[in-house]
């Protein structure tokens, strides 16, 4: 079965044919760094994440992830906090980096910060100047969208439509309310560089255009993002683009995840329910918040909740527990994913049907019993797994990894002593004592064939 992948271009699912079968170029719309990350902003990360991987299995890839190092929102949080821009935006890349690693993201092959392409800017909006596509006014520059009879064409609707309702700065300096920056004036305050049309800053719209040609080149196989995105960046994008080179087709498949929501509430600071992925961490762990990404199908709305974190945990806990219980699982011996997951990813990186080939691998390894049969099946379960960023610890170490001053696993190893003492001279209500103890510390023993096995919980959670 082939790749198939849903193009908003088009509305439909295509199948993936890239332009050119040994280099596969995917761009990726990545954060403005003025905050720290939230888990909206973890959503993109961790889907392309998982697509880039999964292309990897059949194509060369350059994956291209940008960093918007100079944005309005930028320069306000620099001065609200009392620090120099350059200073905020540092700080978020880093912690940015941090959280997604966290997460199990690997890095992109490129990350452009948009402040290292300037130059590159000046020269394709010159040429928007130069074609008809663009205009000056008053240290501005802006694109004429009225020159551009395709736009509206990644979103579907005609121009009308999508004013209405859009906030659009309505301003005497524009021929038209639709068209948008390109180029702005910049304050001696406000980071600026020379240009032609006086001491500015670039549009956000223009530097991933400008990005994308640099390290990809004019036409690109994927383009992604959120789908917030959809209008009006990467409309711009496609307007700016096409127009900069004739015409030309600047990304042959758009695709686009839906949002996150919180409670079923739109995450949003005047709501006061924006979760930040080091918080999360703080909750569970990074595997865990990975695996509740890819819960629902990357084009449909997720809803975040606590719940939904700890049940993930339990989740990873069963898979993990699953490979404990089989000797000889990790000696070395290359195993072939389950076509049935392969399958499931390629339609259109179906990630809640390719987990359920993943719990479905963990059930059919409990009753095969610590046996050969088990062992194959574990081999297929990790290198399932490892396609979508999971199960990448070593099952002894994920059920012993617990949170700093948690109970030791030295103390936990010695109260199962004791409980196995009190078993042997017939003290059930000592052994169900220390059980219960343990339990009350976040602990979960298991009794089986091959002794007791002990994982940490979740306080709430209780016996599974």
């Amino acid at each position: 079965m082939s790749l198939s992948l849903y193009n908003t271009l088009t509305r439909r699912k295509e199948e993936f044919l890239p332009a050119d079968p040994k280099r596969v170029s995917v761009y990726v719309c990545g954060p403005t760094v003025y905050s720290r990350p939230h888990i909206g902003n973890a959503r993109p990360a961790v889907i392309f994440d998982v697509l880039v991987r999964f292309l990897r299995t059949r194509f060369s890839v350059v994956y291209v992830r940008n960093i918007t190092d100079i944005d309005d929102k930028i320069n306000a949080a620099a001065e609200k906090a009392g620090v120099p821009i350059a200073e905020i935006a540092a700080e978020n890349v880093s912690a940015y980096h941090d959280d997604m690693h966290a997460l199990g993201v690997l890095p992109p092959d490129i990350e452009p910060y948009a402040t290292q392409h300037v130059s590159a800017m000046l020269a394709m909006i010159a040429a928007l100047i130069e074609s008809g596509h663009a205009y000056a006014e008053e240290g501005h520059v802006l694109f004429r969208v009225g020159s551009y009879p395709e736009y509206g064409q990644l979103s579907h609707r005609d121009r009308r439509q999508l004013l209405d309702g859009a906030r659009v700065e309505v301003a005497p300096y524009k021929e038209d309310p639709g068209d948008f920056v390109l180029w702005k004036p910049s304050t001696r305050e406000l980071p600026g560089w020379d240009s032609p049309w006086g001491r500015g800053r670039p549009g956000w719209h223009i530097e991933c255009s400008v990005m994308a040609e640099q390290h990809l080149g004019r036409m690109i196989d994927i383009h992604g993002g959120g789908n917030d995105l959809i209008f009006p960046h990467h409309e711009n994008e496609i307007a700016q683009s096409a127009c900069a080179h004739n015409g030309e087709i600047f990304a042959r498949y758009w695709m686009h995840n839906g949002f996150v929501n919180v409670h079923s509430e739109k995450m949003s600071k005047s709501l006061g329910n924006i979760v930040l992925v080091h918080e999360l961490l703080e909750q569970g762990s990074g595997e865990a918040i990975r695996l509740a990404l890819l819960g629902a199908h990357y084009r449909q709305p997720l809803d975040w909740s606590d719940a939904v974190l700890r049940d993930s945990q339990r989740k990873l806990d069963r898979l993990y527990t699953s490979l404990r219980n089989v000797s000889g699982r990790d000696d070395g011996a290359k195993t072939t994913p389950s076509e049935e997951f392969i399958e499931a990813l390629e339609d259109d990186l179906n990630t809640p049907k390719a987990l359920a080939v993943l719990f479905d691998l963990a059930r059919k390894i409990n009753r095969a019993g610590d046996s050969k049969p088990a062992v194959s099946l574990a081999r297929q379960l990790r290198a399932s797994a490892e396609m979508v960023g999971l199960l990448g610890a070593d099952p002894a170490e994920w059920f012993t990894a617990g949170d700093e001053g948690a109970l030791g696993a030295d103390d936990i190893e010695a109260l199962l002593v004791q409980r196995a003492a009190a078993r042997d001279n017939g003290d059930y209500s000592g052994a169900d004592r220390i059980r219960a103890e343990l339990k009350d510390l976040g602990i979960a023993i298991e009794d089986g064939p091959k002794g007791t096995s002990w994982r940490r919980i979740d306080q709430v959670e209780g016996d599974d």
